[in-house]
């Protein structure tokens, strides 16, 4: 699959590869939640601003329907500059090795700012992404959209998790998520794009909140004398295996 090759307007992705019943849930859904935005921004930028200099809102290339590349909203959540390699290596690592997919959060990476673990354990870093869902870039649910270096690694066969739109949960975030491999991952993503049904995206739906509160209480930082994560002043460091 050629990413560069998809450059579909959302709209006319929203009206020609996305089902009704499922851009209607979208808007159901994104839209009431959107209307506390403004106060959850402005919580945000104070937070973000007495911790960390630099922007609130971070914005990442990611692939989506189709292979189109769209620019993924975040609110950032790691120091400004750091070391974007460190992940590129160790999402290559995962791929190859076939173990469970234990975030680097929990190892004490120090590329994070303060509450940066909890906001992503947490999901809360993900909220921007409903504009996203509103643009019809993304869903509410669907595969999580992967970044380009990570489509790189990507055998055909699974390109097909690409015949749905991503979303900010969806059937492998309530599956085990950690627990699961990166090819897992994958069959799970798969699996949901070729039999997705409006059941289905309720059930994903109203299971996330427990599967949050879970990952935030397992998603503890490990105590150690030295950063497993090198600061991003100090460049390249070596990546402990098999955390994401």
């Amino acid at each position: 699959m050629n990413a560069g090759r998809y450059h579909p307007d959302p709209i006319d992705v929203a009206r020609q590869d996305v089902p009704r019943w499922k851009r209607g849930l979208d808007l159901c859904v994104a839209i009431p939640f959107c209307i506390f935005m403004p106060a959850v921004f402005v919580v945000m930028w104070f937070v973000t601003r007495l911790t960390s200099p630099g922007p609130v809102i971070f914005r990442q290339e990611r692939i989506g329907l189709r292979g189109r590349r769209f620019s993924c909203l975040k609110f950032r959540t790691m120091h400004v500059g750091c070391n974007s390699d460190i992940h590129a290596r160790h999402v290559e690592q995962l791929f190859t090795a076939d173990v469970p997919m234990v975030k680097m959060d929990s190892c004490g990476d120090e590329r994070l700012i303060v509450f940066g673990g909890f906001l992503r354990s947490s999901g809360l870093d993900e909220l921007p992404q409903l504009i996203n869902v509103l643009r019809g870039e993304m869903s509410i649910v669907g595969p999580r959209p992967c970044m380009p270096y990570e489509l790189e690694n990507y055998p055909d066969a699974f390109r097909e998790r690409f015949n749905t739109l991503p979303g900010l949960t969806g059937l492998w975030q309530v599956s085990g998520k950690n627990k699961t491999t990166f090819r897992e991952m994958l069959q799970l993503d798969i699996a949901y794009a070729r039999k997705k049904t409006l059941v289905t995206d309720l059930w994903i739906i109203l299971r996330t909140p427990w599967v949050l509160l879970t990952q935030v209480i397992e998603t503890r930082p490990v105590s150690t004398s030295k950063p497993l994560v090198s600061p991003p002043s100090r460049g390249t460091a070596a990546v402990p295996p098999a955390r994401l």
